[in-house]
């Protein structure tokens, strides 16, 4: 069995091996190896099938319009929900990461409303550094 390096687990402590291993070296547990196995099966498996649908023509479109379906669907929702309380856009913009799974110019409108809504959140970030530094200024006053 090969050795992997010391690794954090979720609480940031190392985790140790229970054998006489050295230090810098752990043996992963069977949760990680189990856990590892089944997501290496399950990537094959997604790949495996996207591939066989689409070698058939009929699979292949109905799988597509399904995608466009519940992808439009999410992005329309989103779209409605943006004027009300509550995360219209992040609704929206998943639709368009469904949809960019298997449309092109979905792909590329996706890209560029991520950046737009990055930008758009660093200036928020940055305008409440500002608010908050001017606070700070008018307290010591």
């Amino acid at each position: 069995m090969t050795e992997i390096p010391a690794a954090a687990d979720q609480s940031g402590t190392a985790r140790s091996s229970a054998s006489a291993q050295p230090s810098s070296t752990v043996q992963p547990s069977t949760a990680d190896r189990v856990g590892a196995a089944v997501g290496r099966a399950a990537g094959t498996v997604a790949r495996g099938t996207r591939e066989t649908i689409r070698r058939n023509p009929t699979a292949d479109r109905v799988y597509r319009t399904g995608v466009g379906v519940v992808g439009g669907g999410a992005v329309a929702l989103g779209v409605v929900m943006i004027p009300l309380p509550g995360p219209g856009a992040l609704v929206a913009l998943g639709g368009l990461g469904i949809l960019s799974t298997e449309f092109e110019g979905a792909k590329k409108v996706s890209r560029r409303a991520n950046s737009v809504a990055k930008k758009g959140f660093d200036a928020a970030k940055a305008a409440r550094a500002r608010r908050k530094s001017s606070r700070e200024g008018d307290t010591s006053e």
